[in-house]
């Protein structure tokens, strides 16, 4: 079981394959992780912006205190 209402179950074992079941809610959205992955990057092109340019935005933006910090 994963959190409350999340269960998966192992459904059947065939040399190096494993087939598991997922049960949990319409609204929790379960994705493969390399379609994760694709999406995440698919998402980032249609940005226009590379991680390396907001991770150079927020080291020069003398303002941002990183997450949780108060103003």
């Amino acid at each position: 079981m994963i959190g409350e209402d999340i269960v998966i179950t192992v459904l059947k074992i065939e040399g190096n394959s494993v087939k598991i079941g997922i049960e949990a809610p319409r609204h929790v959205k379960i994705l493969r992780e390399e379609l994760y992955e694709e999406l995440k990057s698919e998402n980032i092109k249609a940005s226009g912006v590379s991680k390396d340019d907001l991770k150079g935005v927020l080291r020069n933006d003398k303002s941002y205190k990183g997450p949780g910090a108060s103003s």
